[in-house]
């Protein structure tokens, strides 16, 4: 929807392939940074979402990973280091799509509900076929159906999957004390458990968290009840928050990594979780996935042919090496805060001070987190 929004607020012609959601509500929230801001406000959309954003004025990671379960070592980020903006906006994934959906029916854009089946490539153009037999022909086609994306399996696109044995908790809370626009993200072993700052819900102070843990244990996690899981919440974060009330449903899902091997065919290009995905840890996911929207709007622009093998081709040397970097940061994240072993842990907690505390690696550490 956001590349379709993008897309067509510059002017071109677009039809969204975009089978319906599930009625489930999506539990998640979103943190937009400042990059992904600026292609949704170029998209139309922004200003539909803004009213339900909440600032992230500072990203503070916690290393909790001694013999006793306490903070040793604290590193603040602060937006106001590199920018006068917060790093960006915390989102309800609900409020982002009525947005979007609104803007799509502003812009006149042409939807269809009937998944695709396969494409065919000509010279000058790519064909694709839905399941209700109906035929669309388009200069580029841009593969955003996901993980298990169908365009790229029909392509016989490259990729690789790898399983992290964890999954994710997702759900919200109340907390005595006010987040004040601090996203926090405490490592201690199995992967890490964040807290992102949202809306006040009835006067009281309310974050959404991501608790990423090994599989067996997150299932058990899950099926405790609110009163019981808000008790462990409280002493896995140690008493930061003060006591923790779970509120609302939850969600559960396995974490993995994948990344495409190559981004194009003719006259097609894969982007967002097609071409890549890392587990929810530095708000990377989505916000790549609006870098390489961005990417493609700045190549079509003007474009006479905007399928060409010169543009696909810019656009794979543009964002791969980007997408690598990221993917491999996440991943090494991740595999850190599944530390079990207390040398490694410890090794960690080094590397968060000295990132922490040398002043050149903490300004690169957080435009690296913007997507610069």
């Amino acid at each position: 929807m956001a590349a379709a929004c993008r897309l067509a607020a510059q002017g071109h012609g677009v039809a969204l392939i975009a089978p319906p959601v599930p009625e489930d509500p999506d539990l998640r929230t979103t943190a937009i940074l400042q990059p992904g801001i600026d292609t949704l406000s170029k998209a139309g959309a922004w200003s539909g979402m803004e009213a339900e954003a909440t600032a992230l004025a500072v990203m503070r990671l916690v290393d909790a990973g001694g013999v006793e379960r306490q903070p040793r070592e604290n590193a603040d980020f602060r937006a106001d280091e590199v920018s006068d903006r917060p790093f960006g906006m915390n989102i309800a994934n609900t409020a982002i799509r009525a947005a979007l959906e609104a803007r799509l029916t502003a812009l006149g854009i042409r939807q269809f509900t009937s998944p695709a089946t396969g494409t065919l490539s000509r010279m000058s153009e790519r064909i694709v076929r839905l399941a209700d037999g109906t035929q669309i022909a388009a200069q580029l086609v841009l593969a955003a159906d996901g993980r298990n994306s169908s365009l790229r399996e029909a392509e016989g696109l490259p990729y690789r999957r790898w399983h992290y044995g964890q999954k994710a908790m997702v759900f919200a809370v109340h907390h005595p004390r006010p987040h004040e626009g601090v996203s926090t993200e405490i490592h201690r072993t199995g992967g890490p458990l964040t807290l992102v700052p949202m809306r006040d819900r009835d006067g009281r102070a309310t974050s959404s968290v991501v608790w990423m843990t090994p599989g067996p244990r997150a299932v058990a996690l899950h099926r405790l009840n609110n009163e019981d899981l808000s008790a462990e919440l409280t002493q896995e974060t140690m008493g930061i928050f003060g006591p923790l009330e779970i509120t609302g449903d939850r969600a559960i899902w396995p974490i993995i990594g994948q990344i495409a091997l190559r981004l194009t065919a003719p006259r097609m290009a894969l982007i967002a979780e097609a071409a890549h995905v890392i587990p929810p840890i530095g708000a990377q996911g989505l916000n790549m996935s609006l870098a390489d929207i961005e990417c493609v709007a700045a190549l079509v622009d003007g474009a006479a042919d905007p399928g060409s093998d010169r543009l696909l081709g810019e656009y794979a040397r543009r964002r791969m090496p980007d997408i690598a970097l990221r993917v491999a940061g996440v991943d090494a994240l991740n595999r850190a805060a599944q530390a079990e072993s207390q040398p490694l842990r410890d090794l960690r907690r080094v590397g968060l001070k000295a990132i922490s505390e040398i002043t050149p690696l903490r300004r690169v550490a957080m435009r690296l987190g913007l997507g610069a």
